[in-house]
Formats: C-alpha cells, sequence, structure tokens
C-alpha cells in the first residue's frame, strides 16, 4: 500500500499542477472565445488529435507496451533486452506515425465534415478555419506517440515524476498563446479566428517540447534508446497482436468521445464547448486519480503477475479500489451539487455568458456521475492487461458502446447535451459491472466485507456533505458571478464546507481513523 500511496501521490500531485494550468487555460479561453463561432471550431479542432493521443498512445500503447517492457526488466536484472525491445517498437512506430499523419493532414476536410456540426458545416469560412486548426494540431499526436514509449519506460522504472509532468507543458504553450491573442486582438471574429491558429501552433510545439523533456530524463535514467532498422521481431508482432484489442479495452472513455462528436453534430450551436468546458472539471479528479492509479497500478500488476504471486496482486487491486472510492465518490457529489456555482466562477465573464456558465454546469452534473466508473475502468483493466488478456476488457468495452449509443438515443432528445453525458455515465457503470463480474468468476479479485464495508461508509460521507453543499451555496447569491474576490470567497466556502463535513463524517464513521491520519501525516502508511 506505501509504495502505491507514494506512486499515486506523485502522479496526482504533478497532475494536479498540470489540471491547475489547464483550468487558467480554459478560464482564459471562455472569456476570449466564449462559445460557439470560431470557440466550437477550435474545441472540435483540438480533440481529434487529442482524443487519437489519449486513445492510441496513453490508452492502448501503454496497456500493450508496459506488461511486455517490464517482463523483459525481470530477467536478471539485466536491461538491455528490455532497451531492445524499446528500440525495435520505436523504429516501426515512427514510420507508422508519419504515414498516418501525412494521411490524416490529407483527408482532413472529409474527417471535419463527419463531426461538424450543421451551423459549422453552414459557414465555410469558419469551416475551413477549423481544417486549418486541425491540420496545424494534428503532428502534436506524432510527437506525443513517441514520447508515450519514453514515458512508458520512465512508468515501468517507477520513474512516475517526469511523465506526469509532461503535459504542465502544454498548457504553459496554450496560455501563453491565449495571451498573445488577448494583448494583439480587438474582440473581433478575426482576431479570435487568429487566437485560434495561435492555440493550433502552441499544440504542435508543446508536442515537441514534452517528447524533448522525457526523452532527457529516459536517458538520464540510463536508457539511450537509438534509431533502427524497422523490423518485425517477435517482440513487436506481440504487442501488434496486444495493441488493438487494448484500444477498445483501454479507451473506453476515448472512444465514447467519437461517439459523443458524432451526436453533438446534432445538437445546437455552443453544446461542443460546453461538453469541453465541463470534461475539463470531471478530467480533474479523474487525471489526478485515475490517471494516477492506471499508471502506478500496471507495472506493479504485472511484476506480481511475473512472479506469480496472487496474493499480492489481490492485495493491491484491492487497495487500488478502495483509495480511489474514497478520492472519486466525495468529488463527483461535491461536482454534481455544486457544478453550476463552479463553473459560473471559472468560466463566467468577457465572452462566456451568465446561462453559458448554468448550461455548462448542467453538463458537468451528466459527467459526474460516472467518475467512479471511469476510475474504476482504470483501476480494473490494468488486471486483465497485467496478465496478457486484452480480449476481455474488448468485448466489455464494446458492449458498452452499444449501451451508450442506446442511451444516446434515449436521452438526447428530451435532454440535449446533459443527455448525451449523462449516457455516458451510465454505458461506464455498465463496464465497471462486466469487468468487475468477469474478475470475480475467474477468482482473480473479490470485494472483500471490509472494502464494501468502507465503501458504503464513504458513501454516507459524501451524502452528507452534499446535503452540507445544498445548504451553503443558496447563502452566496450572485457571489459566483461577480468580482474576483467575491467568486474566491464564495468557492472558498463551499469548499470549506464540503471538505469540513466529509471528513468530519469519515472520521466519525470509521472511514479515516485518528491512527491512519498520524500515519498519512508521518508518510509510513
Amino acid at each position: 500500500m506505501s509504495s502505491l500511496v507514494k506512486s499515486v501521490g506523485t502522479i496526482g500531485g504533478l497532475t494536479l499542477v498540470s489540471r491547475i494550468f489547464g483550468f487558467a487555460r480554459d478560464m482564459l479561453l471562455s472569456r476570449i472565445l466564449g462559445a460557439g463561432g470560431v470557440a466550437d471550431a477550435w474545441q472540435l479542432a483540438f480533440q481529434l488529435p487529442n482524443i487519437f493521443r489519449r486513445l492510441f498512445a496513453e490508452g492502448a500503447f501503454a496497456a500493450a507496451f508496459v506488461p511486455l517492457f517490464n517482463q523483459r526488466m525481470t530477467k536478471d536484472g539485466d536491461a538491455s533486452e528490455a532497451r531492445a525491445f524499446a528500440e525495435a517498437v520505436l523504429a516501426v512506430l515512427i514510420p507508422i506515425l508519419i504515414v498516418f499523419s501525412a494521411l490524416m493532414l490529407i483527408v482532413m476536410p472529409w474527417v471535419m465534415g463527419l463531426f461538424a456540426s450543421d451551423a459549422l458545416e453552414a459557414d465555410g469560412a469558419r469551416f475551413d478555419l477549423a481544417v486549418a486548426m486541425a491540420r496545424i494540431a494534428f503532428p502534436y499526436l506524432a510527437l506525443m506517440s513517441v514520447a508515450t514509449l519514453f514515458a512508458a519506460i520512465l512508468n515501468s522504472l517507477s520513474r512516475f515524476a517526469a511523465a506526469a509532468a509532461a503535459p504542465i507543458l502544454l498548457n504553459l504553450c496554450l496560455i501563453a498563446a491565449l495571451l498573445l491573442g488577448m494583448f494583439t486582438g480587438d474582440g473581433s471574429e478575426e482576431a479570435r479566428a487568429a487566437t485560434g491558429l495561435y492555440l493550433a501552433i502552441a499544440v504542435s510545439l508543446s508536442g515537441l517540447f514534452q517528447l524533448g523533456w522525457l526523452y532527457y530524463w529516459v536517458r538520464r535514467s540510463g536508457f539511450r534508446p537509438g534509431l533502427r532498422r524497422p523490423r518485425l521481431t517477435a517482440g513487436v508482432r506481440e504487442m501488434g497482436v496486444l495493441i488493438l484489442p487494448a484500444v477498445f479495452g483501454a479507451g473506453v472513455y476515448q472512444i465514447s468521445r467519437f461517439v459523443d462528436l458524432f451526436f453533438i453534430a446534432m445538437l445546437p450551436d455552443k453544446s461542443i464547448t460546453y461538453l469541453a468546458m465541463a470534461d475539463r472539471l470531471n478530467q480533474l479528479p479523474l487525471g489526478i486519480i485515475g490517471i494516477a492509479l492506471g499508471t502506478a497500478i500496471l507495472p506493479a500488476l504485472s511484476r506480481f503477475v511475473a512472479r506469480e504471486d496472487r496474493d499480492g496482486a489481490f492485495r493491491l487491486q484491492s487497495n487500488a479500489v478502495e483509495l480511489s472510492m474514497l478520492l472519486t465518490v466525495p468529488a463527483a457529489v461535491a461536482l454534481f451539487v455544486a457544478g453550476p456555482a463552479i463553473t459560473s466562477a471559472f468560466y463566467v465573464g468577457g465572452a462566456y455568458s451568465a446561462a453559458d456558465g448554468l448550461a455548462t454546469g448542467a453538463v458537468v452534473g451528466g459527467l459526474v456521475i460516472g467518475l467512479p466508473a471511469y476510475v474504476l475502468v482504470k483501476v480494473l483493466v490494468p488486471n486483465f492487461f497485467a496478465r496478457k488478456d486484452t480480449r476481455t476488457p474488448v468485448w466489455t468495452a464494446a458492449a458498452s458502446l452499444v449501451i451508450n449509443i442506446a442511451l444516446n438515443l434515449l436521452l438526447i432528445p428530451p435532454l440535449g447535451i446533459v443527455g448525451l453525458a449523462l449516457a455516458g455515465s451510465l454505458a461506464a457503470w455498465c463496464n465497471v459491472t462486466m469487468l468487475y463480474a468477469i474478475l470475480h468468476r475467474k477468482g482473480l479479485f473479490h470485494l472483500t466485507g471490509q472494502v464494501l464495508s468502507r465503501i458504503a461508509r464513504i458513501a454516507l460521507a459524501a451524502a452528507a456533505m452534499a446535503a452540507a453543499l445544498h445548504f451553503v451555496i443558496p447563502l452566496a447569491g450572485d457571489a459566483f458571478t461577480g468580482g474576483v474576490f467575491e467568486r474566491i470567497a464564495a468557492l472558498g466556502a463551499i469548499v470549506a464546507a464540503g471538505a469540513a463535513t466529509f471528513f468530519g463524517c469519515a472520521l466519525l464513521f470509521g472511514v479515516v481513523n485518528r491512527d491512519t491520519v498520524g500515519q498519512l501525516r508521518r508518510r509510513q502508511l
């Protein structure tokens, strides 16, 4: 448990810094571009390479690469075989990325046409701007795919800090582009279009910076991967067999984002901006907790499986599930209750109206219902990947996608963009249920009575916090859309009220006892 908590703390802490910069970025973005128009075009242009990156690079690639890399690291402590494997994968990866990126740049107008809303397609100039921004930003995918290989090497060596810090560079580049647009623009549509192009350039530059950053730390770790001629070695072929199923198993959240883009095209203007801004709040705990746990647990599980230590793997999985629920359930409940207040405080101003803020808050409510489920998927799927079973998560992910599409058809007509967010959340819970049932049936993992009791007490403490927030938020009145200090004070009040209620009840219900608090303070959990 101690090594897991330490690893999650390192990854989560640096991811928190990145998410804070991400909030600063989106606060600028909402005020400068607003919702609809250029803002919608930018969100679509940015999401295409970003979803591909999360799906293939961070999701499928890491899930397939890490167990095979770790398998080669466990042989008598000799890293030469692991280094040769990494070089062989890199040699094949680079040509694939070059060809795929070139093809996407050529067909980008047709790709954009698949996902563009009717309003975007009807405005020729705005559609052309979206295509231009997507073409400029798309090299980010190739750069970050190579960077992901370096990050996977570092994570396999339990050196999590460098990879967790890399996304900060993306947000710094985007903030610089927004500031350039703010200081050189006059608020006109032309100025907003110029800012969108600055953002696209910043995305690709950030990919180059992150690649350089991670390559530096890989060399510092003792690995010096070199370039060689592409060759389909046995290891590369084995990874190829694993990676395609892993696209579905590890990337259900991102695949659902692709599905969402199709449905968003049928919704009114501004819908894609509302979803993107709401997802920023959802991604804060998802990134800090889900990605941190998923990243930390896969190498550790792979080592337990390689040693055939079933008890160790079971304990690690139990600790990860319990820790994920302790951190995500209160976050989800707080965001569900306080979503409109938080989005108003962060985003409303400039080109982003109060109505835009409330609409974004409603979407947050639909998204965070699935927040614990998305984190649990990231916690449970590594149990399959560590055993080189990438097929089972494929079937559960495929089933959840079918459920997601059916729920979209059912919920979008009455609820609009909120229905789309809710459909994804409910489908994620279906995926978790299937993954857990299969692990239980195979005897690989089950929830013990102690863990179930702890989760129930976490839920009770979160319910008490929800009641407190429901009472406190109306007392702030219009402070959430007031001046800077009013907004800070209002947010501080609800954070303090929520945290005090939850942790007070957690202590009262025995979720976190005084001994555990003392151990945490001494970093000896």
